[in-house]
């Protein structure tokens, strides 16, 4: 303890003299690296090498069509040997019933060894999910995609751990976000409102007009209120949906029109109840399964019966009554092509990508080409990266990369083995497990969440444990060929090589940093390039 103790003081003391210096982009090499860490998770050794040679422009346009880019062998192969990670929300919640009943049905002592097994398999979907992300980040050559996920589900964020929630976010991330992030933001809006994991964890499939002639059904049965009355209109999506998804919270809209928003998407469910009723009718389970595939193309669907038909007033327009779903889909494109929304995302996508303060020509730029073109995202970013403020010196590394970000890059720059359950426990200390904010704005991506004493000490704690090759379950030692690999010998642990990580850093090394470690013990070399503020930041 007391060594470690002494190595973050060393770090500490090394950031902070350091912190000041700046790169300033002169070369194509510099742009090559500044477009690794700004795009994607950061520069893996020979990144900065192989995007000079092939132009800096020319590896944009690559990322901006990542379908064209082969993805690494092993993670195809990593993420097809994760049974839960492509399956439906369907076929998700058929399997998470019947390990529920086999559990139940597990009694006694003898029935120990059953039911340790059932709650892993129980667990198996969050798991994967949680590995897929890691995996994806650290290893796709399809780095501005990863990013964009990223930052589109903490857009639409939904908690993991919210009761049925936890089956269904591989299917919601697989399904609701990653096909759109270079698509039409008014199709990724629709797929998240009518995704079963949103409607369960803001509440919309409660949202029941008063008086319905058959209440809402659920996981549960009938969904009652505390005093055991029927639920009614519940505002939570349509709060949520203005003032995180699209408007933003100064967007104009009044307490009024959360309750028409509500109103006008009443009925808006998804079919666990439907599917529970399939399941009844039949003894063969494969039978049932291609019943509910062939009848259930998505878990959405609308309730007439549970649907407020009156006249609604919603943003300054009358919606007459006697109109079902179509209401909604229509309030759905009033929010999306809102210039307020246009706006809103260019504004939070600048901040995620160039600086916690973007500057507005930017913004507006990209809120330009985002009403030119209907919010179509791939323009967009596109917009973003060709603008002269993305280069612009004064925004070199001024972004203090999240946790997440902090253990992906230097992963890929350490070139250290990826064990996702220790990688995963370093997060949760760091605060930023994924898919585990609470709450619906998810995390945030500004310094101000992040860069305070505490947080910091665990990056270097992780910083040091990975340099020195001592991070619990990732030992690192020398093969016979130069490399960095798993180690044959439990609990042997070598230092990583700090010129391995020095080539994947490259261009982005200032040449204070380059002093600072050089005074440093050859022991702790790695540790404090990966201690490093042009580790810290982006």
């Amino acid at each position: 303890m007391r060594f470690a103790f002494l190595t973050i003081t060393t770090l500490v003391g090394f950031s902070a003299q350091i912190a000041a210096a700046e790169t300033q982009p002169e070369s194509e090499r510099e742009h090559a690296s500044i477009a690794l860490s700004r795009l994607g998770y950061g520069p893996a050794a020979g990144d900065v090498e192989t995007v000079t040679l092939m132009g800096v422009s020319n590896y944009i346009h690559q990322q901006l069509f990542p379908e064209k880019i082969p993805e690494s062998t092993d993670l195809v192969k990593q993420l097809a040997a994760m049974t839960t990670l492509n399956q439906s929300p369907e076929a998700l919640f058929i399997r998470d019933r019947e390990l529920n009943e086999r559990k139940k049905d597990a009694k006694g002592d003898d029935d120990q060894g059953e039911k340790k097994s059932i709650n892993a398999q129980l667990g198996l979907p969050d798991r994967e999910a949680d590995e897929a992300k890691l995996l994806r980040s650290i290893e796709s050559p399809r780095q501005l995609q990863e990013m964009l996920v990223d930052f589109w589900y903490n857009h639409f964020n939904v908690y993991q751990k919210k009761e049925i929630d936890r089956i269904w976010i591989n299917a919601y991330e697989e399904q609701a976000i990653r096909p759109y992030v270079f698509g039409k933001f008014r199709d990724m809006l629709e797929a998240t409102a009518k995704h079963p994991a949103m409607l369960f964890y803001l509440d919309n499939w409660k949202n029941v007009a008063p008086g319905s002639v058959h209440p809402q059904a659920g996981l549960n049965g009938r969904v009652k209120a505390k005093d055991n009355n029927e639920q009614g209109i519940n505002e939570n999506y349509a709060r949520e949906v203005m003032e995180l998804h699209t408007l933003g919270v100064d967007g104009g809209y009044t307490q009024a029109d959360v309750t028409q928003l509500a109103r006008i998407l009443s009925g808006w469910g998804f079919g666990a109840a439907k599917l529970n009723q399939v399941r009844t009718g039949f003894t063969d389970k494969e039978a049932m399964r291609r019943e509910i595939n062939a009848q259930n193309a998505s878990v959405f669907f609308f309730n007439p019966d549970h649907h407020d038909f009156g006249q609604k007033v919603f943003l300054g327009r009358v919606f007459p009554g006697g109109i079902g779903q179509q209401e909604g889909e229509t309030a759905l494109d009033m929010l999306a092509y809102s210039p307020i929304t246009a706006h809103h995302i260019s504004y939070e996508l600048a901040q995620f990508f160039v600086a916690d303060d973007p500057p507005q020509g930017l913004v507006r730029h990209m809120d330009d080409t985002w009403q030119r073109t209907g919010g179509d995202l791939r323009e967009v970013v596109r917009t973003m990266v060709d603008s002269p403020e993305f280069w612009d010196r004064q925004y070199r590394q001024s972004k203090y990369r999240t946790p997440f970000q902090y253990v992906a890059a230097a992963v890929r720059a350490s070139g250290a083995p990826v064990d996702t359950r220790v990688l995963l426990q370093a997060l949760e200390k760091m605060g930023e497990r994924p898919y585990d904010n609470l709450t619906p704005d998810g995390y945030k991506n500004t310094a101000d969440g992040w860069l305070n004493p505490s947080a910091t000490e665990a990056r270097l704690t992780f910083a040091t444990a990975l340099g020195i090759g001592k991070l619990e379950q990732i030992h690192i030692v020398d093969n016979p060929d130069g490399s960095n690999g798993r180690a044959d010998t439990p609990g042997k642990a070598v230092p990583l090589d700090p010129r391995h990580i020095e080539a994947a850093i490259d261009a982005g090394l200032s040449p204070a940093t380059m002093q600072a470690v050089a005074e440093v013990p050859p022991g702790l070399q790695a540790a404090a390039l990966l201690g490093s503020p042009e580790m810290m930041r982006r």
